[in-house]
């Protein structure tokens, strides 16, 4: 995402999550915990605008993403948006539907890693989002359920027949997105949805440990690392190498490439500038 910034100014405020910052680590809460964290309208709007905000302030070097309360997400708000989208005209769910998927092009675009730390459940959009961070943390709670044929829809929403299938495979995104029956922790963690199981109660500080561990390295490495995994998807192999050395090419005449032969001749750690 480009960091160049037109007239608006940065959001003072977010309605609809709670964002809070540490040294370089940015946790943005869902906090809904009543309703199971599950998304508005509004929800949707400020994980689009907040996540392209913190990739233009370059200020960001991780991002925790977690739910309040008994869950983690829920999904979309039956009341509030499927109620809703019931009286929209097809311009209008045409509206919703891309803006739900640019939160997903969000997660996967923004130059900084996303760990979704998650606890209780994961449905629907909550799911999803899960599904679109760089790393899953999970505890023992944690159950992942992609609902959408449930409610009488397609399961790949919001990127969930690309993504899905490429983290745990064709056989077990077909299971999931076509059943919707929800998935434990210990079988997502057998089946790769998971990057780490966490011990009970635990998800949310393993989470940070990782983010700050994340932000403390080479962030323009692991930027490049992660558009490099999203951009190759679809690559033939001579395309992905060509891409893949002239990353290399500009990585090698960065300042961090150059600070760990240093760090490397004086026998000491690397002070990573994420340059």
């Amino acid at each position: 995402m480009s960091p160049f910034t037109g007239s608006s100014p940065r959001t003072a405020g977010w309605q609809h999550l709670r964002l809070t910052r540490q040294d370089g680590v940015a946790t943005v809460t869902l906090a809904r915990p009543d309703k199971l964290n599950a998304l508005t309208f509004g929800a949707y709007a400020d994980l689009r605008d907040l996540l392209a905000e913190l990739s233009r302030e370059r200020s960001v070097r991780a991002l925790v993403l977690s739910g309040e309360g008994r869950g983690f997400c829920s999904g979309g708000d039956v009341d509030e948006i499927i109620g809703a989208t019931l009286a929209m005209d097809t311009a209008q769910l045409l509206d919703f539907n891309r803006m739900t998927g640019q939160v997903v092009r969000a997660v996967r675009e923004c130059p900084f890693p996303v760990i979704a730390a998650v606890h209780g459940i994961a449905a629907g959009a909550g799911a999803v989002l899960a599904l679109a961070a760089d790393f899953r943390v999970a505890d023992p709670s944690a159950r992942f359920a992609f609902l959408f044929t449930k409610v009488g829809l397609s399961g790949g929403d919001m990127g969930a027949a690309y993504l899905l299938p490429r983290v745990v495979g064709l056989g077990h995104a077909t299971r999931l997105l076509m059943l919707g029956e929800p998935v434990r922790a210990p079988e997502a963690e057998r089946i790769g949805l998971i990057s780490e199981l966490a011990e009970e109660g635990l998800a949310d500080e393993r989470a940070a440990a990782l983010a700050h561990r994340l932000a403390e390295g080479p962030a323009l490495a692991y930027a490049q690392t992660k558009a490099l995994l999203t951009a190759e998807l679809d690559m033939p192999l001579a395309a992905a190498v060509e891409l893949d050395a002239a990353t290399q090419a500009l990585l090698m005449n960065g300042e961090d490439y150059a600070e760990f032969h240093a760090a490397f001749t004086e026998k000491r750690p690397p002070k990573w500038q994420g340059r």
